[in-house]
């Protein structure tokens, strides 16, 4: 091959190969979209439906969605039971205290500059009980119903992990009986490394 078409050559595949690592970086960063940033941000919302203790539907259409689904950003609360798979320790707790809280009443939905969709197209928020009230994310860690979910970095990162810290000190909620087997598989990953 001429080494003018081999320079042809390895010119597009270089060009290729940037192109592919923008279109990834830009897939896994998976900055907010101007219509997620204008719809939902520093707005109010009803919550229609409590799915568990991160997760909720909120009275707002989504694509083809007569509500929109919302996950709590950085937090993990246990899992309800599914297909064979049973109910995680303090899961019902957490889903009760999360109806209790929030079911019809109005929220506060804040999102991250960075993100605003999770892997399974959830809409990622931070959620207030009112415009400048308290944050639900930062109840569920302080009463010991969910853990400060450290897989993901965000803005409230270390403050969430303090608070979860005092939980777990004071043995609230789940943490009065907490082993590692009661945790999420992530989590038990995350403990083995610490020791």
């Amino acid at each position: 091959m001429p080494s003018f078409w081999r320079r042809r050559a390895i010119t597009l595949s270089l060009a290729a190969l940037a192109i592919a690592a923008i279109s990834f970086d830009r897939l896994t960063h998976q900055a907010p979209s101007t219509d997620d940033w204008q719809q939902y941000h520093d707005a109010m919302f009803r919550v229609v439906r409590v799915i568990d203790g991160d997760t909720l539907d909120i009275a707002a259409p989504d694509g083809d969605h007569l509500t929109t689904r919302v996950r709590l950003w950085g937090v993990d609360s246990p899992e309800l039971a599914r297909n064979e798979y049973p109910a995680m320790h303090f899961a019902e707790q957490a889903r009760e205290f999360a109806v209790n809280t929030l079911q019809d009443s109005q929220v506060h939905i804040v999102l991250s500059p960075k993100r605003s969709r999770g892997k399974y197209g959830r809409l990622l928020a931070y959620v207030y009980l009112t415009k400048k009230g308290s944050m639900f994310n930062e109840m569920l860690i302080e009463e010991g119903y969910a853990f400060a979910d450290l897989r993901f970095k965000h803005h409230y990162y270390d403050r969430f992990k303090g608070i979860e810290k005092a939980a777990h000190h004071a043995a609230r909620g789940m943490w009065a009986e907490m082993a590692i087997d009661k945790m999420p598989h992530w989590r038990q990953r995350f403990e083995k490394k610490k020791n």
